[in-house]
């Protein structure tokens, strides 16, 4: 792969007799990511073919339907010799069925000997310690975004989202899996209801389809339809499942609720302060599928008490420190949200801004007796999907409640002082595909403060664009952000 990065920053200066003066414009600054490609010539069709009787995951291919189902094999490798074909003592065979619920994925692994399967018990979302075998759906064919589901010889799953900013793993989804070992590999059963995957409304619809193979003692990863790893385009390079008639979304609402309760004991020996406090908590998550394509995520009152806690860093910089988002809400299905790399979720329910004014602007002989570390998020909604016509929506809101110190003076008597704002932030975000694994993006992103603190309004377009045989590539950013409201400051721009 040739790749010839080119910075243009142009700067056009006109002198004038008359007025004798210097115009300077900054007329464009573009980054230009010129690739040279190929695309894969090889593009393998599967027919879908509908069950007729119920299918039982059991991890056995007994069920009379999977006779009657087409067979994707002769496996090739991505890795470590590419295109070479898989040796017919381990070959692999898959097949695909499903009915008005859903889609049924079975196959059977075969192996030269049981001891070159891998088969660790390690729990879910844990990939590449075993052999697996997995699916990719691109269900809008738009050579951009995708669905995985994998399972293990020992029945264990992993399932992750994928678009064009990379794989998404923390995205969880239900679906059914179970595998048996033989003598001479190991058969799989996959059930994927509709209810855990987005697709369009059309009547008759093809999807793009990859099924890979992993053999860890052999160091191979196989795949039904060639990939190039040297090529840019993962999805380009992806066969079909074609012919699928007169699928149906389910309902798709789920309620979460949760309760919790803390009791904490300090001695203050004040008896102005009670020693003992009791805090509860209650909210709940909603997760409901609008339509085909669209689903609304909701969370009120958020407890992330339980979310793995950030690692110090000691930063001398005067830059932020950017930490790992861990809450399920802000990492689950938003891959759309994460385009540009603009939005950053953890100013949600992040540091009051004030929070260490109190500390600095504490009078003499007032002491601080609890000091919020983080803005209570009070509600958080995210709709997001993709339309038939490949246009992706993302619409983000979440409100952070008021925070408040509390100080003690020295009379002993109490008082509040306020850290934070009542809070609101929202992201928009279109994005829409085009032909030859193309795309272009709107983003905004605004926060709006119930206060005389400063607000926030930082606008960006996104373009990434290929020719017709995807082999050269034009992509860049533009944007600009205002700061607004700051009554000490007054407004900023920047670009």
């Amino acid at each position: 792969m040739f790749t010839d990065k080119v910075f243009y920053y142009l700067l056009l200066s006109h002198k004038s007799n008359i007025m004798k003066t210097r115009l300077l414009f900054l007329f464009l600054l573009m980054y230009v990511d010129l690739t040279a490609q190929t695309d894969s010539a090889v593009h393998k069709k599967l027919n879908a073919v509908r069950a007729t009787k119920r299918i039982s995951i059991d991890g056995n291919l007994d069920d009379e339907d999977w006779k009657n189902a087409p067979v994707a094999d002769h496996f090739v490798e991505r890795e470590p010799t590419y295109n070479k074909p898989e040796r017919p003592e381990n070959r692999t065979e898959v097949r695909i069925l499903y009915d008005d619920d859903a889609i049924y994925i079975g196959g059977y692994c075969h192996e030269g000997s049981k001891d070159s399967l891998s088969s660790e018990l390690v729990g879910r979302d844990v990939l590449g310690s075993n052999d697996f075998v997995g699916v990719i759906f691109d269900t809008y064919n738009d050579k951009i975004n995708g669905f995985g589901y994998y399972v293990t010889p020992l029945g264990e799953q992993y399932d992750a989202k994928y678009s064009s900013t990379g794989e998404d793993g923390s995205w969880n989804s239900v679906y059914r899996s179970a595998a048996n070992i033989a003598k001479d590999g190991w058969t799989f059963e996959i059930r994927i209801p509709y209810s855990a995957i987005r697709f369009s409304n059309k009547n008759i619809q093809d999807w793009g389809m990859n099924i890979f193979r992993r053999r860890k003692k052999a160091g191979e990863n196989l795949t039904w339809n060639p990939v190039d790893e040297t090529k840019y385009s993962f999805f380009a390079q992806f066969g079909l499942w074609t012919n699928i008639k007169d699928i149906k979304l389910p309902i798709r609402l789920s309620f979460s609720p949760y309760f919790s309760t803390d009791i904490t004991n300090y001695p203050y020996n004040n008896p102005n302060i009670s020693n003992t406090s009791t805090t509860f908590n209650g909210g709940m998550d909603v997760k409901y599928g609008i339509n085909q394509a669209f689903t609304m995520d909701m969370t009120l009152v958020p407890d992330f008490g339980q979310v793995q806690s950030d690692n110090l860093i000691l930063n001398l910089t005067p830059f932020e420190v950017k930490y790992n988002e861990y809450r399920s809400f802000f990492t689950e299905g938003t891959e759309l949200f994460s385009k540009g790399n603009i939005f950053y979720s953890r100013r949600i329910g992040g540091t009051p801004i004030h929070h260490d004014d109190v500390v600095n602007n504490l009078p003499t002989g007032d002491s601080i007796l609890f000091n919020p570390t983080q803005s209570r998020i009070v509600n958080a909604t995210k709709v997001s999907g993709r339309t038939a016509s490949g246009l992706g929506i993302g619409v983000l809101n979440a409100v952070t409640d008021a925070q408040y110190a509390t100080i003690l003076d020295a009379n002993k008597h109490q008082y509040s002082v306020q850290t934070s704002p009542l809070t609101n932030y929202n992201i928009l975000v279109f994005d829409q595909s085009l032909k030859h694994n193309s795309s272009i993006s709107l983003i905004n992103t605004n926060v709006a403060r119930n206060s005389r603190d400063y607000n926030a309004n930082v606008t960006a377009a996104l373009w990434d664009l290929y020719d017709k045989k995807i082999k050269w590539n034009f992509s860049g950013k533009a944007s600009t952000s205002q700061l607004y409201g700051d009554t000490a400051n007054g407004s900023k721009n920047g670009g």
